[in-house]
């Protein structure tokens, strides 16, 4: 059964640091502004490579210091409050794709075995 494991976490839009600053430039060919949105490209992708999913993201007047977020109209923010997600080790669902590989390297080997079991597209 696939299952998954869940992170929430604050990210801020700040580029001040000279290599965010000139990875915007070198990136997106723009000025980097102090508030740039693809300053957290960087992070984003290392957590991309963690295997870490954004499911949801939204920015937030401001962060308490309880951790408790303000909401209020017409207020800037640099601030986003994400959800993430990651399928949990071992928890894997093959695909159909999957399926078709193992008939595929099944009629290629002499040792039959058992189908996998596969969810159909609109399951996935």
């Amino acid at each position: 059964m696939e299952k998954w494991e869940y992170q929430t976490r604050f990210f801020e839009a700040k580029a001040t640091d000279k290599q965010i600053q000139a990875y915007i430039e070198s990136e997106f060919d723009k000025k980097a502004r102090r508030y740039s949105p693809e300053s957290m490209i960087p992070e984003l992708n290392a957590l991309g490579e963690e295997g870490w999913e954004i499911v949801h993201m939204e920015p937030v007047a401001r962060v308490g210091g309880k951790e408790d977020v303000l909401f209020t109209e017409h207020q800037w923010s640099n601030t986003y409050f994400a959800v993430l997600k990651r399928r949990k080790p071992g928890s894997y669902v093959p695909t159909q794709s999957d399926h078709n590989n193992t008939n595929s390297a099944q009629s290629q080997s002499s040792t039959p075995s058992i189908p996998r079991p596969w969810l159909p597209p609109d399951m996935e």
